[in-house]
């Protein structure tokens, strides 16, 4: 620990390495220790005088006791000029860095590091050769000084003290910050040994903050003449205003210059400006009486209450996310975590741009909250557009201010009811937009949602660009099918199934229950709901996909008991089970689908799938004497017409093997009835259903009650793949239906239903007509001509 003898020799040297920093010499610098091995090593130099330790910069910061791999081989060699105890472990060491050295061999770690090192001499180059890179490092500093107005002026006047090259290229590098060069590139600059070097690349990282620094000079200094030229103008109107207020006109000027004071507190980008102070010059020369001076002052109200730089911050909490959904929507399980990888993307894109989601599926299952959802779990403002029934283009765009009562349109009128530049609009019910001579309101919200344009969409009305970019859209659909190829086309779909009987039990006990007593100020102790009342209701008076109508019954039976306590019945108890609900609600509406059908010959249950989610499809087959015509009723499409007549030619075609005449059509008359067949979606699915029902009243024989058949045939018999499954297994699960006919090729959509439903359905995937009458009759078909096992059960 003595003074070092000649530079070249090898000197033992107790090693203190530090983290985040690097010491170079001609620098005096405090650094608080804490390790164990660094408190020991300060400890045994406090009480010595012009003590020499090594100080080594550490490769990564987050090592805790370091080795001598995980420090730098250069360092510098410093004076400890103060020790300062701050605790029980915890020291305040002053260090002088005197010179370079390089270790040359490891010699032990405890009680602290020591090693072998030698110090390392500068090299230097020619006069002339230093003398222009300094002067333009020297220059190029008191540059950086001059735009850098919070550091001393003392500053500048050290460089002019330091007159070598390599103390000044030391001196300059040990006051760069973590922003202007990292540990390894300060690193580097110690361990450069020719001074020219080191000047070299003390000089890059000085050119590269100069660059920077004259850019944000150059950006304050056309902000100080926008300001200037504001405060000029503000300055101007103060005078005028005490003028005229000696004048005793002053009143006649307070509306206009509050606007103008609006439009200044809104910080408008310059061209709303320019367009502002235009109306408002307008506006003055107008008399108040006049129907212009009303318009133009309201087209200059809008401008001003724009959020025209107004935001919200971001929370780009993944985590915060997923809770916010979880706390307030139940099961929706692939839908939560579309959404949560929606909002990963978000936080790692630096220009906050995603996928502009479209959530499909049928009313009540929450698909407009999950939209207040995203909003809280980002921390931004939530606005809704209602956009169903809305035929007209100026409802997207707005209304030329020539038309009398003429309106920005929904889009910049959300804005500004929310007040923020970046908000969750929902854009509700948009697969029900129309058209008609007006215009087309879809086409019009295809600038609105592609993200390459509508950083600057023109209202009608205000005629100036708005920047839209930051807006978070969401949309909301029950049928995918109506919404324009185009407008589908710039959002990404997100399916939210219809909810099983076990999700509606755990919403209604979790949300809707507390919801409703919440409303209805009621406690829990007034009226509490047992699982078999809310269980009658889910069964026999509600029939939905979502929950919205089993929250109406819950509010029938809350408004009941808030009626009976509001005639004076204190101390009131009541309990919503079985009785209680019926007594309330009255006779059952509903029932389950295989208690309405009846068990004979020609009848077969099918699945379709609606505007409102799946449903039960009853097919219905008779006969009677005729020539041969099928009639088809059931307010059903041209789709589900053709299905009847495949099913009725491939039962023709199999005449023989069915052991039937082959010409039995001659004879007769068919009528096939579909009930409710009109709100059937996929017509096509129900041509397997038609086969089912026609072969059984061929046959005489009962098709079974509780299997239900969806499929698409075609004349060869085979069986074609067919749409939205999941709806239709739900369908079929809440009507009591537990044996399921569905083509082979969709094996892979039953995936996305729930286990807890498929563990209660037996599925039998078919590829061919000929595999199915065995599954679905009520008895065997008896052997007749053909191949007699065809149609013999499995």
């Amino acid at each position: 620990m003595s003074e070092p003898g000649s530079p070249r020799e090898l000197e033992r040297i107790a090693v203190l390495p530090l983290r985040n920093s690097v010491l170079f010499p001609m620098s005096v610098v405090p650094i608080n220790v804490g390790r164990p091995r660094s408190v020991r090593l300060v400890e045994q130099l406090a009480g010595q005088e012009r003590a020499l330790v090594g100080v080594l910069a550490q490769r990564k910061a987050d090592t805790v006791e370091p080795t001598f791999e995980d420090v730098y081989e250069v360092g510098t060699l410093a004076r400890v000029v103060k020790v300062i105890r701050l605790g029980p472990s915890n020291y305040s060491v002053v260090l002088n860095g005197l010179g370079r050295f390089a270790v040359r061999q490891a010699v032990s770690l405890e009680p602290f590091m020591q090693a072998d090192i030698e110090r390392l001499p500068e090299r230097r180059g020619t006069q002339d050769e230093l003398a222009d890179v300094t002067a333009r490092l020297r220059e190029s500093t008191r540059e950086v000084l001059s735009l850098t107005p919070e550091l001393p002026k003392e500053t500048a006047s050290i460089l002019d003290n330091v007159r070598e090259p390599g103390p000044l290229a030391d001196l300059i590098a040990s006051n760069f910050s973590d922003e202007q060069a990292k540990v390894a590139d300060r690193q580097r600059i110690l361990e450069a040994v020719s001074v020219a070097d080191r000047v070299g690349l003390v000089q890059a990282v000085v050119t590269k903050q100069l660059q920077l620094l004259r850019a944000k000079d150059a950006i304050a200094e056309e902000i100080r003449d926008e300001m200037s030229m504001s405060q000029r103008e503000f300055v101007l109107r103060e005078q005028m205003r005490t003028i005229l207020e000696e004048l005793g006109e002053a009143g006649e000027e307070d509306e206009v210059d509050s606007l103008r004071a609006r439009i200044m507190r809104a910080d408008v980008p310059r061209e709303a400006m320019e367009v502002a102070r235009k109306q408002l010059s307008r506006l003055r020369a107008m008399a108040p009486q006049s129907a212009e001076y009303n318009v133009t002052r309201n087209y200059v109200e809008w401008i001003a209450d724009l959020p025209w730089s107004r935001t919200t911050p971001d929370q780009n909490d993944v985590k915060g996310v997923a809770r916010c959904l979880d706390e307030d929507h139940h099961g929706l399980d692939s839908v939560k975590r579309r959404i949560v990888e929606y909002s990963a993307i978000r936080q790692l894109r630096r220009d906050k741009r995603g996928p502009i989601l479209l959530f499909v599926g049928p009313p009540g299952v929450g698909k407009t909250s999950l939209g207040r959802s995203i909003a809280r779990a980002m921390g931004r403002r939530y606005g809704r557009i209602a956009l169903g029934g809305v035929r007209d283009e100026a409802e997207i765009r707005g209304h030329r201010r020539t038309y009398v009562g003429a309106l920005p349109g929904r889009i910049i009128q959300a804005l500004k009811k929310v007040g923020s530049k970046n908000p969750v609009l929902v854009l509700d019910e948009i697969d029900k937009l129309g058209a008609d001579v007006r215009g087309d309101p879809a086409s019009a919200l295809l600038e609105v949602l592609d993200p390459a344009q509508n950083d600057s969409f023109v209202d009608h009305f205000m005629g100036i660009p708005f920047d839209l970019s930051q807006v978070v859209f969401l949309a909301t659909a029950n049928d995918k099918g109506t919404i324009p190829a185009a407008l589908r086309d710039r959002m990404e779909l997100i399916d939210v199934p219809g909810y099983t009987r076990t999700d509606k039990l755990n919403i209604a006990q979790q949300f809707l229950v507390p919801k409703q007593l919440r409303e209805h100020g009621l406690t829990e102790q007034q009226l509490s709901f047992t699982r078999p009342g809310l269980e009658i209701m889910i069964d026999y008076y509600t029939r939905e996909a979502g929950v919205r109508g089993l929250e109406r019954e819950i509010g029938s039976v809350c408004r009941d008991a808030a009626v009976k306590l509001a005639e004076g019945q204190q101390d009131l108890a009541l309990v919503a089970n079985e009785p209680h609900v019926e007594a309330v609600l009255g006779t059952r509406r509903y029932h389950l689908e295989l208690a309405e059908r009846d068990a004979a010959p020609g009848v077969a249950t099918g699945l379709c799938a609606t505007g409102v989610g799946g449903d039960i499809l009853l097919i219905e087959v008779t006969r009677m004497p005729g020539k041969g015509d099928i009639h088809v009723t059931g307010n059903m499409r041209k789709i589900m017409q053709e299905s009847a007549a495949t099913a009725v030619s491939y039962v023709r075609s199999r005449a023989d093997r069915l052991g039937l005449d082959p010409l039995w059509l001659k004879s007769i008359d068919l009528h096939l009835h579909v009930p409710r067949g009109g709100s059937a979606r996929d017509a096509a699915g129900a041509g397997l259903t038609m086969f089912v029902a026609v072969a059984s009243l061929l046959l005489g024989i009962e098709a079974r009650t509780d299997v239900a058949v969806s499929g698409e045939i075609t004349l060869r018999g085979r069986i074609l793949r067919i749409g939205e499954v999941k709806a239709k297994v739900l369908a079929a699960h809440r009507a009591g239906i537990r044996r399921l006919v569905l083509p082979k090729q969709n094996l892979p959509d039953l995936e996305e239903v729930p286990a807890e439903v498929m563990a209660e359905i037996d599925v039998k995937a078919v590829s061919h007509v000929d595999e199915v009458l065995g599954f679905v009759l009520s008895q065997d078909v008896p052997p007749r001509r053909g191949d007699p096992q065809w149609v013999a059960r499995p």
